[in-house]
Order: structure tokens, then sequence, then C-alpha cells
């Protein structure tokens, strides 16, 4: 099963901000290292929009030197990114990326359709324009799945103790099938389910039996958590609950609301991915 792991994780990206220190990219390289993986790292830098109107024509050589100078700056740090993972020995490649906000997603996006899964590190995610830049890209213009680490957590593919938020829904279920190799190393795994509702239709007869029946045919010991909420959010049941097990791994799917009304309103995905108390793998 371990070499399952390494055989479904080849390639695994780190996105970093060209101000953020060498942190985030040395626990990737520990990740890679461990499971005989190839690092993209994409440092990345966000450029200041063209000035328009007659005040932009006033402004433009100071724009442009300023351009010239950013990227001067991203070219040194990818140099000395460069230098780090050479000296590790690690199969690596980095690239510097400078773009304009408006379309820094959709460039993460492509780069993470070349990649098996995108780990966001706790500098980043202590970020707030960049990291969901990343995750829109991941999310929308990828569809490929996110490991994000807390401070003070240490990644892992091979967790002890996997929590599944499980609502039937489809992004759950994709979420699901990308951390196949996950949970099926796990010593346990809990399927955690917030005031179900038995039915034909949505989670069935008997809420989450079909799903543990499809995870234990791919070797994994399985409990269902049928929990009630008593008022609490969705998300802070299964905090609650994954503190309570003792969970190294959180696996989600993410965004089941549209994309606009997801930004309007947050949900379960914001509140779990905003400050996640545990690693947590997150597809849609």
């Amino acid at each position: 099963m371990r070499e399952e792991i390494k055989m479904s994780f080849k390639t695994i990206l780190s996105v970093v901000g060209v101000e953020q220190s060498d942190s985030d990219i040395k626990q990737a390289m520990e990740l890679c290292r461990e499971n005989s993986a190839h690092l993209a790292v994409m440092v990345l830098a966000l450029a200041a929009p063209p000035p328009i109107g007659e005040y932009g024509a006033a402004v433009s050589d100071i724009w442009a030197e300023e351009r010239e100078r950013d990227m001067g700056i991203l070219s040194e740090r990818a140099t000395a990114i460069r230098q780090l993972v050479a000296k590790e020995g690690i199969s690596a490649e980095v690239n510097p990326v400078y773009c304009e906000q408006a379309s820094a997603d959709d460039v993460v996006g492509l780069r993470a359709r070349y990649a098996d899964l995108a780990l966001i590190g706790p500098e980043l995610g202590a970020t707030h324009t960049l990291k969901k830049l990343v995750l829109d890209g991941l999310f929308f213009a990828a569809q490929k799945p996110a490991l994000i680490v807390p401070e003070g957590a240490t990644p892992s593919l091979a967790p002890k103790t996997v929590v599944i938020a499980w609502d039937s829904g489809l992004e759950a279920s994709r979420a699901v099938s990308e951390a196949l190799p996950l949970i099926g190393v796990a010593e346990d795994v809990h399927i955690v389910m917030v005031d179900p509702q038995a039915g034909d239709e949505g989670n069935g007869a008997e809420p989450g039996a079909d799903l543990a029946a499809y995870l234990a045919h791919h070797g994994a010991k399985v409990t269902i958590d049928r929990l009630p909420s008593s008022g609490h959010t969705i998300a802070e049941v299964i905090a609650r609950h994954a503190r309570d097990n003792d969970a190294d791994l959180l696996v989600m799917g993410a965004f089941g609301h549209s994309r606009l009304r997801e930004r309007i309103f947050g949900g379960v995905t914001h509140s779990l991915t905003s400050e996640p108390s545990l690693p947590t793998f997150v597809a849609r």
C-alpha cells in the first residue's frame, strides 16, 4: 500500500509568494523525499495593473520601472530556491511567474494540471489574497486536490486516523476518490455525517453505509459517525470530532455551492480551510 501512495502522488506542486521564506518549500521537499515524488515549485509575484487614463500616462514610466524591479526580485528568489532544492538532492523544478492578480488563478490552474497534489504550507495558508487565488486555481481551473497544512503540523501521505466529512454530495465523493491512497493506509477511518437524513435519495436508507462498504473494498477500517449539530455549525462539529479522535487528516469536498455563492456566504469549505486545525485534504 505504501508503494500505491508513491505511484499516486508522483508530482507535488508548491506555490509560494515571492516574499515568503523557505519554510513551506522545505516542508514540500520533505514530503517529496518521503514519497519519492517530484517537486514543482511555482514562485508567484503579483504585478500591479497598468496605469490607465490621463493620470496613468503620467506614471507609466514609474510603473514600468517598478515592474522591472519586481521581475528582478522574482528572478533572484527563484534562483535561491533552485539552489536550495539542488542542495537537498531531490527531483525538482522551479518556475517563477509574474502575472496580474486577475489572471493568477488561471495561471496556477494551468500548472496544477500537471501535478497530482498541491501542498498549501502554513506560510501561504496564513495569507488571504494569495491563498484564495491558489485555491481557486486548483479547484476551478484544474480540479486538482490540495493538502492544506496548518502551523505546527507535519504533512504526511500515510495518516493513521482519517476523518471524512461526508454529505453524499458530488464534491465529497470526488474528494474521497482522490484521497483513496491515503484512506487505504490509515489505521482508522471515520465517516462523519452531521444531521444526515435517511431516504431513498441523497444519504440513502442508512446514511454512510454505502461509502463504508465502498471503502472497505479498498482495505479501509471504517467507522460511521452520525452526529447531531445541536445548535453548532457543521464545520464546528466536524472540527471538534476530528480533535476528539486525534485525527491527523481531514478529507472533504470543496465548494458545494456555486463559486459566487461560496464567496458571498462562506460555507463549510471556507470555515474548515481558513484556519484548519489539522492537515486537510480538499478536492472538488
